[in-house]
């Protein structure tokens, strides 16, 4: 940015009503903890039962560490789990690759709920960036790229069979596949669950925290006050997008967000940037905050149980 978009940016910002953060901060907490409750419901059909706050900590752990090296986080959370509920680790790798399935899912849906409330939104969208791909220099639709794009699509599909079937024995196909029939493995495992309703109740919950965090979001910003529920989902769907194309979506997300309420007449610089970081900044903000209080609470909330499995000095079997 130069000098004076830096400093529109600077004015937008310091007229924000940042007391919001704590609205925001209270429903991305409940979303946090409602995924710690989802996860250990995870482990309840292999016999295991961790206390409600170790798989807490050990999901807002797992964020923080994200923010500098993503998908590491989703390691260390099993770990730590392993360590204080003595817990085999690979057999919680099960799990978090079942919450990522029914989160894909969960985003797939919002954007299909998107374009159902929000159709002119969507359909704007399409005519701008999508239709003009399929368009010839006369602005006429191009069929001939259609067909080709159909044709690579079926081509495509037929090579990653063949790759599949011929070279499954490459190190790299191999992942690949193991990666799928995981994802596989992991929706469906809720069958195993012994109360199924309620997994999905958590699910559902999770993502109704998000959105309610974007649309209480949109009042720290005058210019965004005005956008409602409907609004939020789209935010929400594409601010989603932005979280997985960075580490901690850095950059990408207030990007995303900026471009996504320019469609509702906001300018994009300096309101549509501010909001943009703003929402950002509170999801960071509780990653960093929730992290770092539960390094600091795991370890003296479990000292009790660490003294119990110590073994006692001079004591042999």
């Amino acid at each position: 940015m130069d000098h004076e978009k830096w400093e529109q940016l600077k004015k937008a910002m310091d007229r924000a009503h940042y007391w919001l953060l704590v609205p925001v901060f209270s429903l991305l907490l409940v979303a946090h903890w409602l995924r710690a409750l989802r996860w250990r419901q995870l482990m309840e059909p292999m016999g295991y039962n961790p206390s409600r706050l170790n798989a807490f900590f050990a999901v807002m752990i797992g964020y923080f560490v994200n923010l500098g090296a993503p998908r590491l986080g989703e390691v260390l959370k099993c770990t730590i789990l392993a360590k204080y509920e003595k817990i085999p680790a690979q057999k919680l790798v099960g799990t978090i690759v079942a919450e990522r399935a029914f989160d894909v899912i969960c985003l797939m849906l919002v954007f299909g709920l998107t374009f159902v409330f929000q159709f002119d939104i969507v359909s704007s969208l399409v005519h701008d960036y999508i239709y003009p791909l399929f368009q010839n220099k006369n602005g006429q639709t191009a069929y001939r790229k259609i067909v080709i794009l159909a044709i690579g699509l079926i081509v495509f599909l037929v090579i990653i069979k063949v790759v599949f079937s011929r070279f499954g024995h490459i190190n790299i196909v191999q992942k690949i596949k193991d990666i799928l029939t995981g994802v596989w493995h992991g929706l469906i495992s809720v069958r195993a669950l012994k109360n199924k309703p309620l997994f999905f109740f958590y699910t559902i919950a999770i993502w109704v925290m998000y959105l309610l965090s974007t649309w209480c979001g949109f009042f720290a910003i005058d210019e965004t006050s005005h956008l409602g529920l409907a609004d939020a989902l789209t935010v929400l769907a594409m601010g989603s997008v932005g979280m997985i194309l960075s580490p901690g979506g850095i950059g990408a997300y207030a990007l995303l967000v900026m471009e996504t309420v320019a469609l509702y007449h906001i300018p994009k610089e300096p309101y549509g940037q501010a909001l943009g970081w703003l929402l950002w900044f509170g999801q960071f903000l509780s990653f960093v905050i929730f992290g770092v209080i539960s390094f600091i609470l795991l370890p003296r909330v479990n000292r009790q149980k660490i003294k119990v499995d110590e073994p006692t000095p001079g004591y042999t079997a």
